[in-house]
């Protein structure tokens, strides 16, 4: 059995009674504990999480080519042990995943995930506007230990269009992750953005009326996208349904609420 668990909400504690394995971002292992002699080891990830060698071969291609580089270590346990992992200070944020159910996030906010989720690459085909517009990292709960850990610069507003159906609007560069609906990627270019005058949200993704979604944000922006505006002001909007995660280990509590 393993379990997923925060610990002052900048790391993550795996605990594990008997054997298995997760995936974790490479080089996130800080501590580990067991009885007797270290039961752990790890073992850098080549191609990919995906058990069948062909799909991690094109997921690797599809990654290299999108910019959704996802480096990873494989931790596989033999015998009872917990084990901590963090990454620079960010904050984790855990969900576990229902059967089926889907979660599509950024692949440099995935700290770790069970053996229970099926990882996958998909596109998007929203364009490059936004380096973050092309493709994301998907991860498929399958079976009862389907837990994955997320990390966020900061703390994490989630907001929700699955009650009111009211539109979403996002940075691009600031989601973290989404569950439901895939955006759309909205642009409002104009010729204030040939003279510096523009407003620095150029792109957003969007969640329409009929694309019902819970979406996860972080209260920092990547430099990764593309700010066309010359003076770099940026403002914000306000979402329709809002709520913050004091508790990362509510977060599944919290979704259901906004579901």
């Amino acid at each position: 059995m393993i379990k997923f668990e925060t610990l002052n909400e900048l790391c993550l504690k795996i605990t594990c009674q008997g054997n298995g394995y997760i995936f974790a971002k490479m080089g996130a292992f800080i501590a580990g504990e067991c009885r007797g002699q270290k039961n752990y080891k790890f073992t850098k990830v080549i191609l990919g999480p995906e058990q069948n060698f062909g799909q991690a071969i094109l997921n690797q291609v599809a990654r290299r080519f999108t910019g959704e580089n996802l480096p990873l270590m494989k931790v596989e346990f033999e015998g009872d042990s917990v084990t901590y992992y963090a990454n620079d200070q960010q904050h984790v944020l855990i969900y576990q995943l229902q059967n089926g159910e889907t979660i599509s996030v950024e692949s440099e906010n995935i700290l770790a995930f069970t053996k229970d989720c099926k990882y996958n690459v998909r596109f998007l085909a929203q364009g490059v506007i936004s380096q973050k517009g092309l493709a994301t990292s998907t991860l498929t709960g399958q079976g009862a230990e389907a837990y994955v850990a997320i990390l966020i610069d900061g703390n994490p507003l989630v907001i929700s269009n699955m009650r009111d159906r009211k539109t979403l609007e996002v940075d691009p560069d600031a989601v973290v992750c989404w569950i439901g609906g895939d955006p759309e990627l909205r642009t409002d270019l104009s010729w204030r953005n040939l003279i510096g005058q523009a407003s620095g949200e150029s792109y957003m993704f969007e969640w329409k009326e009929n694309n019902p979604a819970i979406v996860i944000i972080q209260p920092s922006e990547r430099t990764s996208g593309v700010d066309v505006s010359m003076d770099g002001r940026r403002s914000g909007s306000r979402p329709s349904s809002q709520s913050t995660v004091n508790n990362m280990n509510n977060l599944n509590h919290i979704l259901n609420n906004l579901r």
